[in-house]
C-alpha cells in the first residue's frame, strides 16, 4: 500500500502544480488576458480525459501482466519531453493565431507528462484492486489521497512556490519532481508484475460483472458535470460580483476537492438524509440571496462557499454510493472525467458565445435539482411524494428563471463575450447630478457619464485626480500624441484638443462598440481618435515608438491585476514609445492590493520616479470617485513639478521588495 500511495499523492500533486507554472510561464505571451488561462483550463481538462480514456483502454484490451510493462516504457519515454520549459519562438504566432498557438504551446511543453501523470489515480487503483484482490482492499481510497494531494499542491504554489521562485527555476524543479515519479511509478509497476508472476499473489482472472448500462453511465457523467458547474459558476459570480479578492478563487476549489476526499474515503462522510433533505434545500436558498445581491459581502461569501461545499457533496456522495464493482473501476473514473470536462467546456467556452449574461449558475442550479429528483425517485413510495416533488422542481425552474430574467432586465444593453460580461446601466445620481449612464462590469464601473453634463470628466478620471492632474500638466502650446491602454466608456477623450492624436488600446471589442454607442465621449472629442483592438502591452511591443507625451495605463478590471502589464519588461515596452520628457500615468486603485512597491520598483528600473497623487474618499467632487494614480517623471521634472502636480508623494522602494518580471510576481507580498 505504501509505494501504491506514493505514486498516487505524487502524482496528483504535480498536476495541480505544473497548472499555474505553465499557465504564468506563457501568460505574458498572449497578453495576459483571461482567455489565456481558459484555453489552459480547457486544454487540462481534455488532457484528463484523455488520460482516463487511455487507462479504461489499457485495462480493457492489455492483459494485466503486459500493462505495467506499456506503461513503464511510456514513463521513461516522457522523460525526453524533460524540461517543461516553453519554446519563446511560439511568440511570433501569438497574435496572428492565438488560440491554436496556446493549445500548440501546451501540448509540446507539457501534453505529455500531463497525459501520464493523469493516467495514474485510475491506473494504480486497477492495479492495486488486482494487487490485493484476495484481501478486499477498497482502492477507492486512492481517489481521495490523490484529491487531497491536489488540494495542497493547489495551496502551496500562491503561498510557497510562487512568492520563493521565478517561473523558470519552477519549471526546473518541477521537472526534477516528475523525474522522481517516473522512477517511483516504474517501481510500482515492477513490484505489480512481480505479484502478478507469483503463483501465489497472482490475481484470478477479472470477474464477469455485468457492465453498467448506459442509464447509470450518464447519471455519472450528469453528476460530476453538475459538481464541475456549478464550482466555475459560482467562483466566477463570487470573484466577480461579490469580492474580487485575490486567491479568493481557491477556497471554492478547495471545498470542491475536499469533498472528493471525504466522500471517497469514507463514504460515511456523506450523511445522505442530512445532505439530501437539510443542506441541499438551504444552500438552494442561500443562492437564491446571493444571486440577488441580498446580503453584506462577508455574510455572501461564506454562503456561497458553503452552498459550493453542499453541492459537490451531494454530486461526489451520490458519485460514491453509485460507485460499481472493481471490475468497472476506469468506466467509472472516465465518465467523471467526461463529466468534468464538459461542464468545464460548457462554462468556460460555450455559455460566453451562447448567453449575453452569466446563466450557467441558474442552469447548472436547475440540472442539480433535476438531478437530485432522478436519484430519489425510484425510493419514493407514493404518487403524493412525487407529485410533490416534481412540483418543487417546477416552481424552482420557475424562479431560476425570473431571476436570469433580471440579469438582463433593467440594463440598456448586456454583452459577454470570451472577456466579461459588460452592461450599461441608466440612474439617477443622488446629488442632484441629473441622469447618468454607466459601464459596469461585475461589481466595477468602468466609466460613468453625466447626461446633463456630457463634456466632464468623471468616475476615476476628473480633473483633480492623479490622470486629470498629468494632463493637465502638459504643454499647452503644441498638439499632444496621447495614448490609453484601457478604453472603459472612453472617458478620457474629454481632455483631447484640436490636433491631438490619441491611440486609444482596447483588447476588448465589445467595449468599444458599446462606449461609441452609449457614449459621447469618443464622437465628442476634439482630438484625433485612433482606436487600437488587441493587449496594450502586445501592440505597443509591435508598433513602431509612439513619442507620447502621456501614456495612460487602466487596463485593469477593478481589482484583479493583469500582472504582465507591470512587469519590468512591461515597463521598458512602455519607456520605448515615451518622449524624453513624456509621462507614464498608472492606475492602481485597489481594495485589496497594495501596488506602490511595485510602482516603486519600475520607476528605479527605468530610471524614472514615481509619484503618487491620490484623490481620497470624501473629496467633495461629486463627479469624481476615490482613485489612486502613479506618474512617472524624469530627475528634471521631479526637481520642478508643474502647479498640477505638486504636492504628489514620491515613492521610494522598498527594502526587500523583489521587482516583477515576466518570471516572477508575488500578489501574498501585496495584499493590504
Amino acid at each position: 500500500m505504501p509505494l501504491f500511495a506514493a505514486t498516487v499523492f505524487l502524482s496528483a500533486f504535480l498536476l495541480f502544480q505544473i497548472q499555474p507554472i505553465v499557465a504564468k510561464m506563457i501568460l505574458p505571451w498572449f497578453g495576459g488576458s483571461s482567455s489565456v488561462w481558459t484555453l489552459c483550463m480547457v486544454f487540462f481538462q481534455v488532457e484528463l480525459l484523455l488520460g482516463y480514456a487511455y487507462v479504461h483502454l489499457l485495462h480493457e484490451k492489455v492483459s494485466a501482466r503486459r500493462q505495467p510493462w506499456v506503461h513503464g516504457a511510456l514513463l521513461l519515454l516522457s522523460l525526453a519531453t524533460l524540461p517543461v520549459v516553453a519554446d519563446p519562438s511560439w511568440k511570433l504566432d501569438a497574435q496572428a493565431f492565438p488560440t491554436w498557438s496556446v493549445l500548440g504551446v501546451l501540448a509540446t511543453t507539457v501534453g505529455v507528462p500531463y497525459l501520464l501523470l493523469s493516467t495514474t489515480g485510475p491506473l494504480m487503483q486497477a492495479w492495486y484492486a488486482r494487487t490485493f484482490v484476495t484481501q478486499g482492499v477498497q482502492p477507492y481510497r486512492l481517489y481521495a489521497l490523490s484529491n487531497l494531494a491536489s488540494m495542497l499542491a493547489l495551496l502551496s504554489y500562491p503561498v510557497l512556490v510562487e512568492p520563493m521562485l521565478a517561473v523558470k527555476p519552477q519549471a526546473w524543479v518541477w521537472s526534477t519532481g516528475y523525474a522522481l515519479f517516473v522512477l517511483v511509478c516504474v517501481a510500482t509497476a515492477a513490484y505489480t508484475v512481480r505479484r502478478q508472476n507469483d503463483p501465489v499473489t497472482a490475481a484470478p482472472p477479472l470477474d464477469a460483472t455485468p457492465r453498467p448500462g448506459w442509464r447509470e453511465c450518464l447519471m455519472w457523467v450528469g453528476l460530476a458535470a453538475t459538481a464541475s458547474m456549478l464550482l466555475l459558476a459560482i467562483t466566477r459570480h463570487l470573484t466577480q460580483d461579490v469580492a474580487p479578492v485575490p486567491f479568493l478563487w481557491v477556497l471554492p476549489l478547495a471545498l470542491y476537492l475536499l469533498s472528493f476526499i471525504l466522500c471517497f474515503d469514507a463514504p460515511r462522510y456523506y450523511v445522505r438524509p442530512f445532505f439530501l433533505w437539510v443542506a441541499l434545500p438551504l444552500a438552494f436558498v442561500a443562492l437564491d440571496f446571493a444571486m440577488n445581491e441580498g446580503l453584506d459581502v462577508p455574510v455572501l461569501v461564506v454562503l456561497l462557499c458553503a452552498a459550493v461545499f453542499v453541492f459537490c457533496m451531494v454530486c461526489h456522495g451520490e458519485l460514491v454510493r453509485r460507485r460499481p464493482p472493481v471490475r468497472h473501476l476506469t468506466l467509472f473514473y472516465l465518465m467523471l472525467s467526461v463529466g468534468g470536462a464538459l461542464g468545464g467546456l460548457f462554462v468556460g467556452l460555450l455559455a460566453p458565445v451562447i448567453f449575453n449574461a452569466y446563466f450557467e449558475l441558474p442552469l447548472g442550479l436547475f440540472l442539480c435539482a433535476l438531478l437530485v429528483v432522478l436519484v430519489v425517485w425510484p425510493e419514493l413510495r407514493g404518487r403524493w411524494l412525487r407529485g410533490a416533488l416534481l412540483l418543487a422542481l417546477l416552481l424552482y425552474g420557475v424562479r431560476l428563471s425570473s431571476i436570469s430574467i433580471d440579469y438582463v432586465q433593467g440594463y440598456t444593453e448586456v454583452v459577454r463575450n470570451f472577456y466579461s460580461q459588460t452592461r450599461i446601466e441608466e440612474g439617477v445620481d443622488e446629488d442632484g447630478l441629473g441622469p447618468v449612464r454607466s459601464m459596469v462590469h461585475g461589481s466595477i464601473t468602468h466609466g460613468e457619464q453625466y447626461l446633463n453634463h456630457p463634456q466632464r470628466a468623471t468616475a476615476y478620471y476628473c480633473e483633480s485626480t492623479g490622470i486629470g492632474r498629468a494632463l493637465q500638466s502638459l504643454p499647452p502650446d503644441r498638439p499632444r500624441q496621447l495614448g490609453v491602454v484601457g478604453l472603459g466608456a472612453g472617458t478620457l477623450a474629454v481632455y483631447g484638443r484640436a490636433g491631438d492624436e490619441m491611440r486609444m488600446y482596447e483588447i476588448n471589442d465589445q467595449v468599444l462598440d458599446l462606449a461609441r454607442k452609449h457614449f459621447s465621449y469618443l464622437g465628442d472629442s476634439a482630438a484625433t481618435i485612433v482606436p487600437v483592438l488587441g493587449d496594450g502591452r502586445l501592440m505597443l511591443e509591435r508598433e513602431s515608438p509612439q513619442a507620447f507625451d502621456l501614456l495612460a495605463m487602466d487596463a485593469f478590471s477593478g481589482d484583479s491585476i493583469p500582472t504582465h502589464l507591470l512587469t519590468l519588461e512591461a515597463f521598458d515596452a512602455y519607456m520605448r514609445h515615451m518622449r524624453p520628457d513624456g509621462l507614464l500615468a498608472v492606475h492602481i486603485t485597489n481594495t485589496y492590493l497594495d501596488l506602490r512597491p511595485v510602482m516603486a520598483s519600475a520607476a528605479q528600473h527605468v530610471g524614472k520616479v514615481a509619484l503618487l497623487l491620490e484623490l481620497p474618499s470624501g473629496h467633495g467632487d461629486p463627479f469624481c470617485r476615490r482613485s489612486t494614480w502613479v506618474v512617472f517623471v524624469n530627475a528634471a521634472q521631479a526637481a520642478a513639478l508643474p502647479p498640477s502636480l505638486q504636492g504628489a508623494q514620491v515613492l521610494q522602494p522598498r527594502p526587500g521588495f523583489r521587482p516583477w518580471t515576466d518570471t516572477f510576481s508575488n500578489l501574498f507580498d501585496i495584499l493590504i
